[in-house]
């Protein structure tokens, strides 16, 4: 899998916020994708201090949600942590795994937001964008945005409302549990995004995407 590069990576916070501004409008909020067969789940750990970014990316068939192919990829960390900057500190390390796989995904389920961001241009949608594959925002935690509590049931949902406008849904994966912060990422839109990441949900709060990717990311290596 070849990735096209749209900009260099070694670049300045002020220069990010530039990328983004530019980028944002060829993010595509409606569903353009095919047959999904394959699904990934995108992660990011770091290693020794922070030097090292450790990017995992785990394939699972759909709708079985069994491995069939998984790669990590380490790198030295290019990028300060920056809130609504995370895509320059990890995407450069998520594209060297994603260029490791034998099996290509249809969806990207990325461990982080989408549009739910304050330049509409989160990592789900960074990353979506480069690769060209539909992908998901998937974020255990607000960035932005405002909403009411959504019912304690299992794929109950709510807007996430910033400025008048919705920008994700805070979803409820089961009962019990923290809701998560869901949000379009790159060719799909939010009621697709939903049932997707409902469908990969098994009986754990996580989609099974995040739950393997974030073991492979952050967990004991597994080459």
């Amino acid at each position: 899998m070849k990735i096209v590069q749209r900009h260099s990576w070694d670049i300045s916070p002020t220069e990010a916020i530039a990328i983004q501004q530019q980028l944002r409008g060829e993010v595509v909020r409606e569903d353009r994708l095919g047959p999904v067969r394959h699904v990934a789940g995108v992660d990011v750990g770091f290693e020794e201090g922070g030097a090292i970014t450790r990017a995992a990316v785990a394939v699972l068939g759909f709708p079985s949600l069994e491995l069939v192919d998984h790669a990590i990829f380490r790198a030295p960390t290019r990028f300060p942590y920056v809130p609504g900057l995370l895509s320059f500190r990890e995407v450069p390390a998520v594209i060297g795994a994603l260029e490791k796989l034998t099996v290509i995904p249809d969806l990207l389920l990325c461990d982080g937001q989408g549009i739910a961001h304050p330049r509409r241009f989160g990592i789900a949608s960074h990353l979506g964008l480069l690769c060209g594959i539909p992908s998901i925002g998937v974020a255990k935690t607000r960035l932005i945005g405002e909403h009411v509590e959504p019912p304690d049931q299992r794929g109950a949902s709510v807007p996430l409302i910033d400025h008048g406008e919705t920008i994700g849904a805070i979803l409820r994966s089961r009962p019990g549990v923290k809701p998560l912060y869901i949000s379009i990422g790159h060719r799909i839109n939010l009621a697709t995004a939903l049932d997707y990441v409902m469908a990969c949900v098994t009986r754990y709060r996580l989609p099974e995407t995040t739950r393997w990717a974030h073991r492979l990311a952050s967990g004991p290596a597994v080459e």
